[in-house]
């Protein structure tokens, strides 16, 4: 992690902790990390990019990290989240950014690019497409309605879920949901964190997750617990409301897209459609390119890294 930077600035109301490298007065490359992750998720693009004459930064998103964690469920909603990207964007001195994100980070991504697409030059999202807001049904109740009570996304909605977690222990969740690779919507026991997503978890690391790595991980998890992370699925449902006044909107930055063909998204009901058959270009009419990677799960911006930066660079360097 040679050459990075750490401060802490001051956006919509909390203190971000903000990791950086390159050019200072490089065009910008803003990574957003995803759930259960941290800036350092995007270690490999962060000196990528930056030998490449970017500066490229990437922050602890609310509730992660080093950055503060209000402790109300109800600061963690989609309007919050944006409020702090665009506020950090201003705290760089610039008008416009790259913007990169994966996971929770692509999903609050796409509403950057919806509420304020004159700040993004170009935006390439991993593993989270635009999902347009279905103005009939919540997202929580469908979710329950398609996968169950044991779906991940309507467990997390539960108070005792951090207690749960706590009871495998932050070290064993960690790793569990870092080496998921189990295709299809993720499933927790009903009333016990258990064996997780990942029953099969082996002993070993993937290649591309060293012990250090996992450590920082579970540091920082072990100073802040889930909490933070938790309460941005326990908004979903207030976000469709908060979301209303934007419906049918279609997002009109360049996109490019990368997905894992094992990615536990893409892998869901209906996803491919949705994704290869014309509905996703009609939502994002200028989604320039969609890229799936052969044998590459959820976190492709860590087991794939290289080739993820290779991506980046491709597509923003045409600005």
């Amino acid at each position: 992690m040679e050459g990075i930077q750490h401060r802490t600035v001051e956006v919509n109301g909390i203190k971000m902790h903000v990791a950086e490298k390159g050019n200072k007065q490089g065009p910008v490359v803003l990574f957003l990390h995803g759930f259960p992750e941290l800036w350092y998720s995007w270690r490999h693009q962060i000196a990528a990019l930056a030998s490449l004459g970017y500066r490229a930064v990437a922050p602890d998103l609310r509730g992660y990290g080093d950055t503060d964690a209000p402790a109300s469920v109800s600061s963690y909603t989609i309007l919050h989240l944006v409020g702090d990207v665009v506020a950090l964007i201003d705290s760089l001195g610039v008008d416009q950014v790259f913007l990169v994100a994966h996971d929770w980070g692509a999903l609050i991504g796409w509403y950057v690019c919806l509420f304020h697409p004159e700040r993004i030059k170009a935006y390439v999202s991993l593993s989270i497409p635009f999902l347009p807001r279905n103005p009939k049904v919540k997202p929580v109740d469908g979710m329950r309605a398609l996968y169950g009570e044991d779906y991940y996304v309507c467990r997390f909605q539960e108070d005792k879920m951090e207690l749960e977690i706590a009871e495998v222990g932050i070290a064993y969740a960690v790793k569990n949901m870092l080496t998921h690779r189990q295709t299809g919507p993720p499933l927790l026991p009903k009333g016990e964190y258990g064996t997780g997503f990942n029953p099969n978890m082996s002993n070993t690391l993937p290649s591309w997750l060293t012990e250090d790595d996992l450590a920082y991980f579970v540091s920082k998890f072990e100073k802040t617990g889930f909490t933070g992370g938790l309460n941005y699925y326990r908004n979903l449902n207030i976000n469709w409301e908060l979301l209303a006044p934007w419906n049918g909107v279609k997002i009109k930055v360049p996109v490019k897209f990368i997905t894992g063909e094992l990615d536990l998204v893409y892998t869901m009901l209906n996803m491919k459609e949705y994704i290869h058959d014309g509905g996703f270009k009609e939502d994002v009419p200028n989604l320039e390119e969609v890229i799936v990677q052969k044998g590459v799960a959820h976190y492709n911006n860590q087991e794939a890294a290289e080739e993820i930066s290779n991506h980046i660079f491709e597509f923003i360097k045409k600005f």
